[in-house]
């Protein structure tokens, strides 16, 4: 603990200051903000300061080495925690109210948008990993995706350098985050030319906005109802979660070289990683107490909460490790891969819509 205190107290003060910037944005009519962006954004530039060469790079330095224990210990384990907590939020009678019709268009834009990022992302030549970690977010639920699917990276045998993983991961969330915010903008301008009913829009923007906040920004300026029936169909993206970041583990598990994979014990035998995370079984257990309605509402309110912090430390840990300058360098391909992932998942969910219009 001597040696996690710093790095965890740290992760803690920056935590609680982001909380209170957040809310204080929203309390005062802004933007929608979501803290977990905004602590992978305020972590990187934090990082990059104290790493940049200055008249005294030998207490920079020091800073960071004295964090850094605690700081990656939260970046590891909070996450994952806040994976698990997320599946709290969600109830499988909630989504099925959706109909069938709504579940088909979450899935259709779900499998459409994750494969076609996959693609676009090797077209354009963005690293494998940063193209997985774009495709999450965009087709899924934003940065809690794109941190969930680094956990299933950083476990990965013969994963790359950490560094590399953080600026991914860092490039995605700041891809959700710009295109998400145009489609905030843009939707509810978009249902109204088209003339579709406030239940098509809602689908609409539940099924292919990417943040939680960003939905609820851009469905609120259509109506309630949109707004409700757009909360549902995002919770119908997230519980997908479960099953994509479990698939994609296995298949990266089963393409990695057999003697990477193999991990050796302390008695000699020899054994493979699991290929689901136990995280990711933690989440569907926790759908499965929700759905069941054994939790009680006050705990749900506040493991809510909670969930939001424990995502707000992991990513301002793990946005201390990137390297801004780098990451601007070599901004312009994701930059296009975001933008044709957006329109991917816009259009697919539209089509969607409008096809199975009753």
């Amino acid at each position: 603990m001597t040696r996690l205190a710093p790095g965890l107290g740290l992760a803690a003060l920056a935590t609680a200051t982001l909380l209170a910037v957040a809310s204080a944005v929203g309390r005062a009519g802004g933007p929608p903000v979501s803290p977990v962006v905004l602590a992978m954004v305020t972590g990187a530039v934090v990082g990059s300061v104290l790493g940049r060469p200055a008249r005294r790079p030998g207490r920079a330095r020091a800073v960071l080495v004295a964090t850094a224990p605690g700081t990656e210990a939260a970046a590891r384990h909070l996450l994952r925690a806040g994976v698990v907590l997320l599946g709290l939020q969600l109830s499988v009678t909630d989504v099925l109210a959706l109909g069938w019709r709504g579940l088909v268009v979450v899935g259709v834009t779900v499998a459409v948008t994750f494969g076609a990022t996959l693609r676009l992302g090797r077209s354009f030549g963005v690293s494998r990993d940063a193209s997985l970690l774009v495709a999450t977010g965009f087709s899924i639920c934003g940065a809690a995706a794109v941190s969930a699917m680094a956990c299933v990276l950083e476990r990965r045998p013969g994963t790359p350098a950490g560094d590399r993983l953080r600026d991914d991961v860092a490039t995605a969330l700041a891809l959700v985050t710009v295109y998400g915010s145009l489609a905030v903008v843009t939707l509810p301008w978009l249902a109204d030319l088209l003339g579709i009913t406030e239940r098509e829009a809602g689908i609409w923007v539940g099924a292919s906005v990417q943040e939680v906040a960003q939905v609820v920004a851009a469905a609120g300026v259509v109506s309630t109802a949109a707004l409700a029936t757009a909360t549902v169909a995002k919770l119908a993206r997230v519980i997908l979660l479960a099953p994509l970041v479990a698939v994609t583990g296995a298949v990266l598990a089963r393409r990695s070289a057999p003697v990477a994979d193999v991990a050796e014990v302390p008695d000699g035998v020899t054994r493979r990683p699991a290929p689901v995370p136990a995280f990711v079984l933690g989440f569907l257990g926790a759908v499965v107490l929700r759905s069941l309605g054994v939790v009680p509402e006050a705990v749900l309110d506040a493991t809510a909460h909670v969930t939001t912090a424990l995502f707000v430390a992991a990513m301002f840990a793990l946005g201390l490790g990137v390297d801004v300058p780098r990451l601007v360098r070599t901004g312009q391909r994701p930059l296009l891969l975001g933008a044709a992932s957006a329109v991917v998942v816009t259009t697919t969910a539209l089509a969607a819509v409008l096809v199975l219009r009753p």
